[in-house]
């Protein structure tokens, strides 16, 4: 069953944003080409000090690829990728794509048994590392199908002293000395380069078939999946973006690089769009709010793609006032809920704009966002559709499309949504409706302008008493209170109700609030049933690696107790 859309939205596209785009079929790694041989001199990264061109980001990246062929990869071979933001990331992925391999993305923080799970599911022969991981990917090296290890350090991408002082600074904050040797099956990132050649390795890319990255899911619910993106779906919503960010200026741009390429916002919205739009990334290798701040007043960057808990940590910093956060232009947040204060407060700091995108890692992610121009925003959305991208809300009672401002599950089709999931044919089934429609597992309703808006994930609904309780509103309620840094609401079971609300609470610093206070501001504006019974303060709540608060982990804490 087709499902004919007014796709009211586009009536509210300012005239810039095209309805339709013209999207160009070859591989991701071409934009890399280009911009070498029409800015070769363009600064590509900045990183606490280094600066690379995008000439030497590409013929690194071409040194690298013929490593791994000397190495055995060959075309569809995987090749994982467990680095923080830095220069060697970027050579890496271009390298591994260049070489006609698959990325696979793997988060530094993975436990041996997660980074185990991980090789074996995707059957990644390789991996580039940093030396700080390698213990921990040596023990999991001799229970899966890994064969090469290629290992770096930050410090082979800093500027002298720092490459000198580095090591002992590294030292002395984590306890760990690791040497690496160079030969056998490990092998020095640094010398892997020197023994290699920029011949230019002649590989045949269907981009539309042919896939460029495993991108694995959190699997906070359950085992992680990795979702296949090909080529063509991430040269589409990296064009996407271009066009829906349209006063960007070509090879002026400055992109700050705090998200985590091996999460698929940072590595769409940060690393892919600056070498498609020859715009300078500005690395850090980990969020640190005071580092953030400093960057931001020396290095000026335009633009900032980022999540929630990095804005909030940002207005929250002591010394804030001191910084000088003006250069910056346009922010697009994603990865969670964007409370309106928060934005409202960030665009006051900084002159800029500062606005709520949706996507999924199914998407590649993006799908959804609100426009940052000339157009007037609408608080609380997640914005409309983005151009080619098509969308409606599921109903719950029905099978099809749900009425206006009727809560469903959200759908999306257009070419960033994923091939499948690796080797999960049923599970890949079961996450399309009607065959083509992914179903995003996100739940929420469109209103009579073709806007978006999301009520909470499917999995995160709260059934107390029989009604149906979303998470999101009442965490929006909790973030007005002034003493507020941080909230997030789960259900916990319940004799009487089945569920209960309960709020997880992070005061700003020196604040103080009792929970009598904070019941008698969400009574002021929710319904007594939405009111949370239990209130929990905490120093810090668990996050992913982008600051997506990990509701699920409090929710397994409450199981255990029970």
């Amino acid at each position: 069953m087709d499902v004919l859309l007014e796709k009211q939205w586009l009536s509210k596209y300012p005239k810039e944003i095209p309805h339709r785009i013209e999207y160009e079929e070859k591989p991701l790694f071409s934009f890399l080409e280009e911009a070498a041989k029409t800015a070769p001199e363009k600064i590509a990264i900045h990183f606490l000090g280094k600066q690379l061109t995008y000439q030497e980001v590409y013929d690194s990246s071409l040194k690298f690829a013929n490593y791994l062929r000397s190495l055995g990869v060959n075309k569809g071979d995987r090749v994982s990728i467990m680095l923080p933001n830095c220069p060697q990331a970027v050579i890496s992925y271009y390298g591994v794509l260049l070489a006609g391999g698959i990325v696979v993305q793997t988060n530094p923080m993975y436990t041996e048994r997660e980074l185990q799970f991980q090789l074996d599911d995707s059957g990644a022969r390789w991996i580039v590392c940093l030396d700080l991981l390698y213990p921990r990917v040596s023990k999991v090296k001799a229970v899966t199908k890994l064969e090469h290890v290629i290992v770096t350090s930050i410090s082979d991408y800093l500027p002298f002293p720092k490459n000198i002082i580095y090591p002992f600074i590294q030292r002395k904050q984590t306890g760990i000395k690791v040497q690496v040797n160079h030969g056998g099956t490990t092998h020095l990132f640094k010398k892997a380069l020197v023994n290699s050649n920029t011949e230019k390795i002649e590989v045949e890319i269907h981009p539309k078939e042919d896939i460029a990255l495993l991108q694995y899911t959190g699997g906070t619910t359950g085992q992680a999946k990795g979702v296949m993106l090909t080529h063509y779906n991430l040269v589409a919503n990296t064009t996407m973006c271009l066009h829906w960010m349209y006063k960007l200026k070509k090879g002026e741009e400055k992109i700050l690089g705090i998200l985590p390429f091996f999460h698929v916002f940072g590595m769409t919205c940060v690393m892919n769009l600056s070498i498609m739009f020859l715009s300078e990334m500005i690395l850090l290798p980990k969020f640190d709010a005071e580092e953030t701040l400093k960057t931001i007043e020396k290095q000026k960057p335009t633009m900032f793609p980022g999540a929630p808990t990095i804005f909030i940590a940002l207005l929250n910093h002591p010394n804030l006032a001191n910084y000088d956060l003006s250069s910056i232009d346009s922010c697009i947040s994603g990865s969670a809920p964007l409370p309106v204060e928060v934005q409202e407060k960030f665009e006051k700091i900084t002159g800029g704009k500062l606005v709520e995108g949706y996507g999924l890692t199914e998407a590649s992610p993006v799908t959804h966002a609100n426009f940052l121009w000339d157009i007037e925003r609408v608080k609380g959305s997640i914005g409309v559709p983005w151009p080619d991208t098509e969308s409606f809300v599921l109903s719950l009672e029905k099978n099809g499309p749900a009425e206006v401002h009727e809560i469903g599950e959200i759908v999306v089709r257009g070419p960033q949504v994923m091939k499948g999931y690796w080797n999960r044919e049923d599970e890949t089934a079961a996450t399309f409706y009607d065959g083509e429609w992914l179903l995003t597992g996100d739940l929420g309703y469109m209103d009579e302008n073709g806007y978006f808006y999301i009520a909470d994930r499917k999995k995160d609904m709260i059934i107390a008493g029989g009604f149906n309780i979303y998470p999101r509103e009442i965490e929006e309620v909790l973030y007005e209170h002034e003493a507020v840094q941080e909230a997030v609401v789960a259900g916990v079971p319940d004799p009487y109700r089945g569920e209960t609300v309960k709020a997880y609470i992070v005061l700003k610093e020196n604040a103080k609030v009792a929970e009598e206070d904070l019941e008698k501001h969400c009574r002021e504006y929710l319904a007594a049933y939405k009111v949370p019974r239990i209130y929990e303060f905490r120093k810090e709540l668990p996050k992913t690696a982008v600051g997506k608060i990990l509701r699920r982990v409090l929710i397994e804490e409450e199981k255990k107790q029970v």
